[in-house]
């Protein structure tokens, strides 16, 4: 082997010895336990489904898990049980209702069962609600390994740093955005390509409130993107798809992108439209 392959072994070396120090925490073990905690709630995700006399040791059970996840990055493990006696509850009620807006304002869908099973939009924001409660304890690291994986089987993109009040509904959702510091409040509704952004990416603004301010009742139609923390959406409002906003709106507004229209036959020759 070469100096450069001498290098590169040795690194890898490294990697694993400090691998085997945190006595080898992986994004698969959190993807697993987060599928579990779900297949616990909702048994549509379960296969084989937990008897029903099993289900105070199988939450022990995740209960442990969990704490040993967290004491694997030296974070408090007392966390596990927090989770289980307060916010799963919360969480469990807060997709409950989820489900059930979802299905009151979408014609296509049948019933609840069939949002819980077939909806990537449900499904996105049942794991962020799982990371958004941990996130809220400062446990580093799962939260966005749990949104992430969110990611790859949705499209939908969410932080869990995001604050997203109750029955909120995401329709079709792929390509969906939601920044850190977004914040959304009750019975809102978007549709696939949104983005709740940054004006800028700057490393210094990391603790600054960078995504807009979504208020109770709005709905944001495809591929409208919203910017900056000082943006906010008065409450029942609707933003109209492909429109671009960097500034606020009062409550009850309608914003709209305007798309012209010119008939071909009365354009000069050579004319191009884009």
């Amino acid at each position: 082997m070469t100096d450069s392959s001498d290098s590169l072994l040795q690194r890898l070396q490294q990697r694993r010895q400090e691998r085997v120090a945190v006595a080898q925490f992986s994004r698969q073990q959190v993807w697993d336990w987060a599928q579990a905690v779900l297949g616990l709630l909702f048994s549509h995700f379960e296969d084989p489904i937990t008897p029903a006399e099993q289900i105070p040791e199988r939450l022990l059970f995740l209960e442990a898990q969990l704490a040993t996840l967290i004491q694997r990055l030296e974070a408090d493990p007392e966390v596990a049980v927090h989770f289980f006696n307060t916010d799963l509850d919360q969480i469990e009620q807060a997709l409950q209702a989820d489900a059930r807006s979802i299905c009151a304002g979408d014609p296509a869908a049948g019933c609840t069962d069939e949002v819980i099973l077939a909806y990537p939009g449900f499904l996105a924001v049942a794991f962020y609600r799982l990371a958004h409660a941990l996130y809220r304890y400062q446990v580093p690291l799962i939260p966005r390994l749990i949104t992430e994986y969110a990611h790859q089987l949705t499209g939908v993109d969410i932080h869990p740093g995001a604050q997203i009040g109750q029955r909120f509904c995401i329709d079709h959702g792929t390509g969906v955005v939601i920044g850190e510091s977004a914040e959304i409040g009750d019975d809102v509704k978007i549709y696939q390509g949104v983005t709740l952004g940054a004006l800028s990416v700057s490393k210094d603004l990391a603790h600054t409130k960078r995504h807009p301010t979504i208020e109770a009742g709005v709905v944001i139609y495809a591929n409208a993107t919203i910017l900056g923390g000082e943006t906010r959406i008065g409450h029942d409002s609707v933003i109209g798809g492909n429109v671009w906003l960097t500034r606020s709106v009062d409550p009850h507004s309608a914003v709209y992108h305007r798309a012209e229209i010119q008939v071909r036959s009365q354009l000069p020759a050579n004319t191009f439209l884009v």
